[in-house]
């Protein structure tokens, strides 16, 4: 069999990327059906869900991603091959809609082999967390941001273009069926293994840029029809399955927080200019952050120089504000923070200055268990500023978080608490 093409036959490397390529379809598309059904009965809370549950659509959506990226790098080759062979021609170029309709629905298919895998690529690289593509490159792509908005945009994009995929794939098996048992010509022949008897095609010529300009119109179209339907829309963009199910964060500014001082002369405060409150927990070997928007913090210096006693502080931190993606609402339910039931967490705590910074020792009160924790932090005083800055790691287990999940399979056991603050202090004349 020969390597390439001719005018009547494919050669066998165009034979090879034409089968493995079907043959990464047939394993992708049911691996995200079935990942995705998955994914849904573990958002559904009427349905009981286990860890190997978790476990099982995590491995599921690792797969789906993985030969995902395999087939965006097939298409890419396999187009690349294409445009240095001739294609053969039609057979029956005097069946002009028939032949234009076949090279539309091969464009199509070429374009949607590229775009499909692409835009959920994106879409992966734009969200925090779960279900990593196996490959040693890492989950990022240069100049795809951390963003829930552009995961969600391209989740949709995802989902339109691989609905154009799945019926130009239809349409392509048809032809293919139809060429087979009804016309009984060799144009299926003509991909088959093997150097079977060909019949010559008849004279004439398939126009490429009309079928092109079809398949561009129709990826339009499929987006326009999206776009109507209000699948673009921030309120109903679309968003996969696998994001709904498990925690992915998003960082947002946090607003300013309170901060105090006294001293054995009139009490003067401190005005934070930036604060930041976040978390970072590893889930499915992958580290995922997070941060809470609505906390105070009322801190009183007595000697912030001075070794042993500085002062106290008080932290509050509104629990149902904490940015965590599309899955916000299923993190605040009862298997994880259960906000409604406990709405706050709160921290009150002794300041002491040590040789190597600051230690704020206190308990930390969150789902109603109260704990006794340490939190080591510095402080940097350049004149009428402060910075600070402290991390504390805490067991979710301890406060009954995830308790569903008692091992770290799926969900790492630590969690770390960073807490930053920048503070100026108002000058006498003010």
């Amino acid at each position: 069999m020969a390597l390439k093409n001719t005018s009547i036959r494919y050669g066998a490397v165009s034979k090879s990327f034409h089968w493995l390529t079907a043959l990464l379809i047939l394993t992708v598309i049911p691996l995200g059906l079935i990942a995705h059904d998955m994914a849904h009965d573990l958002s559904n809370p009427e349905v009981a869900s286990t860890q190997d549950d978790i476990l099982r659509t995590a491995l599921l959506f690792s797969m789906h991603k993985t030969t995902g990226v395999l087939i965006f790098f097939v298409a890419l080759a396999r187009i690349l091959w294409a445009c240095t062979q001739p294609k053969p021609a039609p057979l029956h170029p005097d069946r002009r809609l028939e032949t234009f309709l076949a090279e539309t629905v091969h464009w199509l298919l070429y374009g949607s082999l590229v775009l499909v895998p692409l835009t959920g690529w994106i879409h992966h690289a734009a969200t925090v967390g779960f279900a990593p593509i196996w490959w040693p490159f890492g989950q990022s792509l240069p100049f795809v941001p951390k963003d829930e908005a552009v995961s969600e945009l391209f989740a949709t994009l995802h989902m339109v273009l691989e609905r154009v995929l799945l019926v130009s794939l239809i349409l392509h098996i048809a032809g293919a069926l139809k060429h087979q048992i009804v016309d009984r010509d060799s144009t299926l022949r003509r991909m088959l293994p093997g150097d079977g008897v060909i019949e010559e095609p008849a004279t004439g010529r398939a126009h490429l840029a009309l079928p092109f300009a079809a398949a561009l119109a129709t990826w339009c179209a499929a987006l326009g029809i999206a776009a109507l339907l209000g699948l673009f829309a921030p309120e109903t963009r679309h968003t996969t399955a696998e994001t709904t199910t498990l925690v992915q964060a998003t960082e947002s500014p946090a607003e300013p927080a309170a901060m105090s001082q006294t001293t054995d002369a009139e009490p003067s405060g401190w005005q934070v200019t930036e604060g930041k409150l976040a978390i970072s927990i590893t889930q499915m070997g992958s580290t995922v952050t997070g941060q809470f928007d609505d906390w105070t913090a009322d801190i009183i210096f007595e000697d912030p120089t001075a070794p042993g006693p500085a002062g106290n502080v008080e932290v509050s931190v509104a629990i149902s504000s904490l940015t965590l993606g599309s899955v916000t609402q299923q993190a605040m339910g009862p298997d994880f923070f259960d906000a409604e039931t406990f709405p706050a967490a709160r921290f009150v705590a002794d300041i002491t200055k040590t040789e190597t910074g600051y230690v704020a020792t206190g308990p930390l009160t969150l789902r109603d268990v109260t704990i006794p924790v340490t939190l080591p932090f510095d402080l940097k005083l350049e004149g009428e500023t402060a910075t600070m800055n402290g991390t504390l790691t805490l067991q979710r287990l301890d406060y009954g978080i995830g308790a569903n999940m008692p091992d770290e399979t799926s969900l790492g056991f630590a969690v770390d608490i960073n807490v930053s603050l920048i503070a100026t202090k108002p000058s006498a004349s003010d």
